[in-house]
């Protein structure tokens, strides 16, 4: 595989670490398989791994290779397929007539890492996330390489929600997204993706990445919701309605492929 550039995927340097405690799942060990920190990046290359599963933190592109467990399975979601339940659309419908939406550029800004602040607290606290710095937050959600937005959802006039959003030749990326906790009964994440999902449509392009779902993970389980999904499987991607149930179980004995 060739990217824009012609770089070709199939001959660039990857590293995989030690094992390590799982983000995700409870007395599990992980490993990471990410791209040589010096190679030549842009969003054609980006475009061509994440087809393969891969995504970013920061300026790193990674993908989780665990030695038994493959339950961190990249989805993602054909927006021109997509048709939205009732849940959300009672959720489109009770923030679209009350947030405006901007979107920013991903130069710092205090009021969207003081959110951000606030919403690691709420969700994450204790976790490896919660000793939070400027650094550690821009190094984790913006990109040298690639073009990303942030987009800024306001209740009257304070920041509710931030979606951080890479731009890809094929599609977005969604990266992160963080609300104001106070505010969670407005469902401010779905209403986030949703809006993803329609600025994907203006912008003509096919795809909305979501990341890793895992089975077991209720944190992830959201990304299942969105149909029709697409799972990444056996090095290619399948409609998640079509294959047989995916459960943390029948992942954690699949064999390395």
């Amino acid at each position: 595989m060739t990217d824009e550039s012609g770089q070709a995927a199939s001959s660039l340097r990857l590293y995989i670490t030690p094992q390590h405690p799982c983000s995700y799942l409870p007395d599990h060990q992980a490993k990471t398989l990410f791209l040589d920190p010096h190679a030549n990046k842009n969003s054609w290359l980006y475009q061509a791994l994440i087809e393969m599963g891969f995504r970013r933190s920061g300026d790193m592109i990674y993908r989780p290779e665990c030695d038994d467990c493959q339950a961190c399975v990249p989805v993602r979601l054909p927006v021109n397929q997509f048709t939205p339940n009732r849940s959300q659309r009672r959720a489109w419908q009770r923030s679209v007539a009350q947030m405006s939406v901007e979107i920013k550029s991903s130069e710092f800004n205090e009021d969207h890492y003081r959110l951000y602040e606030s919403y690691i607290s709420d969700r994450h606290p204790g976790g490896e996330m919660a000793d939070t710095t400027v650094e550690k937050y821009l190094d984790f959600l913006t990109c040298s390489w690639n073009e990303t937005l942030f987009i800024e959802f306001r209740l009257d006039t304070r920041i509710a929600a931030v979606a951080v959003t890479d731009v890809l030749p094929s599609g977005l990326s969604a990266v992160y997204t963080f609300f104001d906790p106070a505010i969670e009964k407005l469902s401010p994440g779905v209403f986030a993706l949703l809006w993803q999902i329609e600025l994907a449509k203006k912008l003509q392009l096919p795809w909305l990445y979501l990341g890793y779902w895992v089975p077991g993970c209720r944190k992830m389980e959201y990304k299942t919701r969105y149909q029709p999904i697409q799972v990444y499987r056996e090095n290619q991607w399948q409609n998640y309605q079509e294959i047989a149930p995916i459960t943390l179980k029948s992942l954690s004995r699949q064999k390395k492929i």
